[in-house]
């Protein structure tokens, strides 16, 4: 008879609902304490360019893929693109534990890479039931809490994340861009050189709310010369750079809490003619200036299978998504024509302003990770800034 016995291990971290229900697993990365929105992934691909994305700055994501860690960390894949953005995720969720790093291109195990960043790691709980839970109630707030001898006062931590503001109402867009202005001369990766420099023969700027790199890379492989500036830079100086288009970024937060100083920029960015193009935040954004108005979302779009269909070509696209607000398309004024929809649950993906070069997707077109079905929409704002 089999007399080996091993016993489950002692649990070392635990997500805390406001709710009061909580999820004990393995804690990994860095130790303590960070309270956040708890939302989930779906992408099977990617964790680290997930974990870079300025847009997920006081969230806690749940990856539904249950293998997480296999192709490690390099700084190749980064998306963040300043120091605050580097750490704006505030704990990762995994269902098995993390799994040594098996691929050529890996610099950095995961869970050193945790640390180092410190966000917070919770592996070997149920995913699949905190993701139902999502569904079913939206997302919650949550304390994910690592410590190493399994000591956790669970009403404290629930008290916690129900004192928490939340992001209703949060400009966090300013924490993650640019402190000054800079100027981005890197493309796209390719093999087998990778990321390479490269000039473009149009200048845009960029505003940063919280941007991607790839998003970044994509337009200079669009053939685009890009600046860089603050979502707080004003539309004098902006256009004092004399651009031939702006680029309105993603990023996190509250689109209505940051439209507070980027709206009356945009609109003055409108009325100078000047071509734009508008990402996920940005799209939002665009679409406040335009008059509609934005709406808090249950479950969110975060993932990279998502069908999005383009009415400007009557195609599908599978698309990546990262957002927890959404444009009301009910409010959109008659001089929006609604381009993009989600067939998910036919919310608002994209806009256009009627008679003048102003687009927006509310959808990734850069991916990273996810397909790359959208990109061909840096094409298009390359070849609106090259007409006007």
């Amino acid at each position: 008879m089999n007399t080996d016995f091993t016993p489950d291990p002692v649990p070392t971290a635990v997500l805390v609902l406001a709710s009061g229900e909580a999820f004990y697993g393995i804690g990994i990365g860095a130790e303590g304490r960070a309270v956040g929105e708890v939302c989930f992934n779906t992408a099977m691909t990617g964790y680290q360019e997930i974990l870079t994305d300025p847009s997920y700055a006081a969230q806690i994501v749940t990856f539904t893929f249950p293998h997480i860690g296999n192709t490690g960390t390099t700084e190749e894949d980064e998306e963040a693109t300043t120091d605050a953005a580097r750490i704006a995720a505030r704990g990762a969720i995994f269902r098995a534990s993390v799994t040594p790093a098996s691929s050529w291109r890996s610099e950095t195990e995961l869970g050193d890479w945790l640390s180092a960043r410190g966000i917070i790691g919770l592996s070997g709980i149920d995913t699949r039931a905190l993701t139902a839970h999502i569904r079913d109630h939206g997302m919650p707030n949550g304390v994910i809490a690592h410590a190493p001898d399994g000591q956790f006062d669970i009403v404290a931590l629930a008290e916690q994340a129900r004192s928490w503001n939340g992001l209703v109402g949060a400009d966090l867009a300013r924490d993650m861009a640019a402190d000054g202005p800079f100027d981005w001369r890197q493309a796209r990766w390719q093999w087998p050189d990778g990321h390479r420099d490269a000039d473009g023969t149009r200048k845009v700027v960029l505003i940063d709310y919280g941007v991607k790199r790839n998003i970044l890379r994509n337009l200079i492989s669009a053939g685009l010369a890009v600046t860089v500036v603050p979502g707080t830079t004003s539309a004098k100086a902006i256009l004092a750079l004399n651009p031939d288009g702006v680029v309105l970024s993603n990023g996190p937060g509250d689109p209505a809490a940051t439209g507070d100083y980027a709206i009356p920029v945009i609109r003055d960015l409108i009325a100078a003619d000047m071509p734009i193009l508008g990402i996920c935040l940005g799209h939002q954004m665009l679409a406040l200036a335009l008059g509609a108005k934005t709406v808090k979302m249950e479950q969110g779009h975060h993932g990279a299978n998502h069908p999005v269909m383009d009415h400007t070509t009557d195609k599908v696209e599978i698309v990546s998504m990262n957002h927890g607000f959404a444009v009301d398309q009910a409010s959109l004024p008659d001089t929006v024509e609604e381009t993009h929809v989600s067939l998910f649950d036919g919310s608002n993906c994209g806009i256009r302003l009627k008679g003048k070069p102003v687009f927006s997707v509310q959808h990734h077109p850069e991916a990273s990770p996810g397909p790359q079905d959208s990109v061909y929409l840096f094409d298009r704002f390359a070849d609106a800034v090259k007409a006007a």
